[in-house]
């Protein structure tokens, strides 16, 4: 599994698991790494429901990213923490898995995510059912070699308008290959969401920052993401076009609707709250 899961894996250990209802799992975040972005703490509690899911269903199929009403960011996970992860499945099935769930930090929460629904695709477009269930083995049992991720290069995003605290348009060149791809997905590379995500939050944070009533508020940090819709897998070499307007800004905080597109169709929508940091 070290070879297989290294780059884009954030589930070490499944450690307790109900199939179709609910499971928990433990990711020890790098201590070597810059950061770990609120984006990949998401990934992490997405990829344990996976995982549940899959086993449910005898790893036929396997869930691709969808729906996300809500994700809640309370504060950042610090390279060398431990994530206790856990997952509530509502419902699970050839079709679907819908499901919430969080991710804690000695006890105190630091992300909620509410009403995702990731749609079932054949397990074989994207991987070797054995070999997946052969990992699914390892991580219900002596748990996967920790430390495997050595976090992502930064992406190449050029700004192509902007219109200071009002709206930002930008270029995302997909890389034609990184080490992510070989874990999403072995037989079907696609560009994570998540990783889109975290680029659309860096930009909405620079967007909230110039207008007037958070030009002064110090750092600003994403508190809360919602109605999410990834509508189409993101390839290798893609050029994407990332729209972000600013909705609404007060001293408490900036609501930024945030929008992709390829080749002039829809790639993703979704609303983005930057607010001022809260103290740790």
């Amino acid at each position: 599994m070290a070879e297989r899961f290294s780059a884009f894996s954030f589930v070490d250990r499944i450690t307790s698991l109900e199939p179709g209802v609910r499971a928990a799992g433990r990711y020890w975040v790098p201590g070597a790494i810059a950061q770990f972005p609120p984006s990949l703490v998401a990934e992490a509690v997405g990829q344990l429901a996976a995982w549940a899911s899959m086993s449910q269903l005898n790893f036929r199929f396997r869930p691709v990213a969808g729906l996300a009403g809500e994700a809640l960011f309370m504060r950042d996970a610090a390279p060398g923490q431990t994530l206790d992860l856990e997952v509530a499945i509502e419902r699970c099935d050839e079709e679907a898995i819908s499901y919430g769930g969080a991710a804690s930090v000695s006890g105190a929460r630091i992300l909620t995510l509410k009403d995702c629904v990731g749609p079932m695709l054949p397990m074989e477009e994207f991987d070797a059912p054995e070999a997946v269930r052969a990992d699914f083995d390892v991580l219900r049992g002596s748990g996967a070699p920790a430390g495997r991720f050595q976090g992502v290069s930064p992406r190449e995003v050029a700004v192509i308008e902007r219109v200071p605290g009002e709206r930002l348009r930008a270029e995302l060149r997909v890389p034609e290959a990184a080490p992510f791809f070989g874990d999403h997905f072995p037989r079907r590379p696609v560009f994570p969401g998540t990783l889109l995500l975290d680029t659309q939050i860096g930009l909405a944070v620079q967007l909230a920052g110039e207008a007037a009533p958070l030009r002064d508020a110090g750092v600003l940090a994403p508190a809360r993401v919602s109605d999410v819709k990834m509508r189409v897998f993101i390839s290798p070499g893609q050029v994407l076009e990332l729209r972000l307007e600013l909705q609404s800004a007060t001293p408490e905080g900036a609501t930024i609707s945030i929008a992709a597109r390829a080749n002039g169709k829809p790639v993703s929508t979704g609303r983005a709250d930057i607010a001022p940091r809260r103290p740790s």
